[in-house]
């Protein structure tokens, strides 16, 4: 029998977004279910005309009981959860009714797919991580935490190359989710790892660099998930470099190199350090480093790391270190990742 999937949301003043969702979810959804946890303006009404199965929920500060609750009334084989903000482009969804056409029964129990937050101008993803978008229902997956809710993927994993795509807007209620954490931590409610993780990136976005640094250190003793770890080492990093900490922002971030092979967006940031204080070769070892990195498939992936990043970079350290034919190669190179940028278009003039 063929995958039938539920469609799963938690709303609140969406209207301005919750169409444009809609207008994709109703090409391959088999039920759609919106749960609003307190809409002022007309979500519900444009809710229901894709779906009758619209629902109150009362808002208490936390995200996974009212995504549980949405999970709670999907009557399908499977359930995938979106949030009005993001978009399902037609190859995706493509992507998606091919899932839908094999039986329930061969599918994998978890379906992870990327979730790109930015693109450039070219609409190619400039920041994507996976996330476990599909899961089969009555399997037992649960949403966890408060605030940056998340399912522990189980069972079959599957991670696929379907690709969701957040499309902010408007910006999020300031302070929003730092006011939860700091409820938590005021309630002496003990934090998960994941939760104390999130709350210094928290911290850190609301211009509290201090404290960001004091959760981070406390995280990284933690049993947390090294991808966590690796990108807190890169957020302590910003916070020294607010302070004026240079040589700290240094040593923080080779810490992650603790966690796993250095990084190339670790390595980049390093390099810019260097670049900063004019001092090109160093500089331009951290860019070459990156440039060797292996791609990664979990953790923030950043695909400008791996390659066009760098290879502007080294051109303009190369030339400062009167290694010109070096410099023109690296050029070349940048060319190949991205040819229209105008940063290679004023480079490509510069060597003409």
């Amino acid at each position: 029998m063929c995958m039938k999937l539920s469609v799963c949301m938690i709303v609140k003043n969406e209207a301005d977004v919750l169409g444009r969702v809609l207008n994709d979810v109703i090409n391959f959804a088999d039920e759609i279910i919106i749960v609003d946890t307190g809409s002022t303006d007309n979500t519900k009404e444009i809710a229901y005309r894709y779906t009758s199965k619209v629902y109150d929920f009362e808002w208490c500060d936390d995200f996974s009981k009212a995504r549980n609750f949405s999970f709670s009334l999907a009557t399908m084989d499977y359930i995938m959860w979106l949030d009005a903000d993001d978009t399902i482009p037609l190859s995706e969804q493509i992507k998606i009714n091919l899932l839908r056409e094999k039986d329930a029964s061969e599918l994998p129990d978890c379906i992870m797919c990327y979730y790109v937050q930015n693109v450039d101008a070219n609409n190619q993803p400039k920041f994507m991580y996976y996330r476990e978008r599909i899961v089969r229902n009555h399997f037992g997956f649960e949403w966890l935490e408060p605030v940056h809710e998340v399912i522990v993927p189980m069972g079959n994993i599957e991670y696929s190359d379907i690709k969701i795509y957040h499309k902010k807007v408007k910006p999020t209620l300031p302070k929003r989710n730092l006011k939860i954490y700091q409820k938590l931590e005021k309630s002496k409610t003990p934090l998960s790892p994941r939760a104390m993780y999130y709350y210094s990136r928290e911290l850190y976005y609301n211009n509290y660099p201090k404290k960001a640094i004091k959760m981070i250190n406390k995280f990284l003793k933690s049993d947390g998930w090294a991808e966590n770890k690796i990108d807190a080492c890169l957020i302590r990093a910003k916070c020294y470099i607010l302070e004026n900490k240079y040589e700290d922002a240094k040593i923080s971030l080779t810490q992650s190199f603790a966690y796993a092979p250095p990084r190339a967006n670790i390595c980049c940031e390093l390099g810019r350090l260097y670049f900063n204080e004019k001092d090109f070769r160093t500089a331009k070892f951290w860019y070459k480093l990156a440039l060797q990195c292996e791609k990664i498939k979990s953790g923030w992936i950043e695909p400008d790391y791996f390659g066009y990043i760098p290879a502007i970079q080294l051109c303009v350290c190369c030339f400062a270190l009167g290694e010109k034919e070096s410099a023109r190669h690296y050029h070349n190179l940048s060319k190949i990742y991205k040819p229209n940028s105008p940063q290679v278009l004023f480079n490509e003039k510069f060597f003409t």
